[in-house]
């Protein structure tokens, strides 16, 4: 333990002592008997001299329980002709409805940019302040201070995922794969930015007027984000309620679930299982 904790070694593991000790013709012990020894004097946590990762807890729950009070933003990249280069699209969905609320092309990632989308989408949509959350992931244009100066003034809450996890922000993930993977995508990439934009103002009005979305039960976005959904889905129950009445005998117990989704979550917290000690079987 001395020749771990000297000043030469202790901020190394013993994978790396042990050649540096052979390389002075010394042998102390194996490798496995230092991991042990460090094991026992609890000194395994962090040695290497570096600085201590930093523990990042998971983003805040939200949940919606009608449209404009969470939104969900990410950034996105589209090809161009230049190697290396490429558009960038902006994109605001409320996880609500799902429908886009917001979008934009542009030719660089700014803080300045995303901050007058977001300024824009307020005014459009009559927002109040204190109403709106708007969650992201930890790019720059998310951080940057025009953006949370931005926020501030509306009176909107930010909210971040964990750094390099894409599951905190799933929502935005899983609309850009659907957009992206339409047939309406150029094999090309795109000519100029105007051509870029001329895609997305098709998809979004594709996706917001057209697309029945599984997790609202089969409605449009803008349907959903207009209150429809419920008059539409009531209507489909009664259809089916009519055809198991005429005839029963081709329904099973349960029938197709038409009841409007009234509430959608947001990174919920799920409590770990807690396993009975009492109904564990022995070995």
């Amino acid at each position: 333990m001395s020749v771990l904790n000297s000043e030469e070694f202790k901020d190394l593991p013993p994978s790396q002592i042990v050649p540096r000790l052979a390389d002075q013709g010394k042998y102390v012990c194996s490798e496995s008997t230092m991991y042990r020894l460090l094991h026992c004097a609890q000194q395994m946590g962090h040695r290497r001299l570096e600085r201590v990762p930093r523990k990042v807890s998971k983003p805040r729950a939200l949940v919606a329980t009608e449209p404009d009070q969470v939104y969900c933003w990410d950034i996105t990249y589209l090809p161009t002709q230049v190697r290396g280069m490429h558009f960038y699209l902006y994109l605001f969905v409320d996880i609500f409805s799902r429908k886009i609320v917001g979008w934009q092309v542009f030719d660089c990632e700014s803080a300045q940019l995303a901050a007058d989308l977001l300024r824009d989408i307020c005014e459009r949509q009559c927002i109040p302040e204190g109403q709106l959350t708007v969650h992201s992931d930890n790019g720059s244009p998310m951080k940057g201070e025009t953006m949370l100066a931005t926020m501030w003034r509306l009176g909107i809450t930010p909210s971040r995922s964990r750094p390099s996890v894409s599951n905190d922000n799933p929502y935005s993930e899983s609309l850009f794969r659907t957009l992206k993977f339409r047939p309406q995508l150029p094999l090309g990439p795109f000519t100029d930015i105007l051509h870029a934009r001329r895609w997305v103002t098709d998809l979004v009005h594709w996706y917001n007027t057209e697309h029945r979305h599984s997790a609202i039960r089969f409605v449009t976005p803008t349907q959903r984000h207009a209150g429809l959904d419920g008059p539409m889905l009531a209507k489909r129950e009664d259809v089916y309620a009519a055809a198991r009445q005429a005839n029963p005998n081709r329904w099973s117990a349960t029938a197709r679930n038409w009841h409007p989704v009234n509430e959608v979550h947001l990174n919920p917290h799920t409590p770990k299982p807690t396993e009975n000690k009492n109904l564990r079987k022995p070995a």
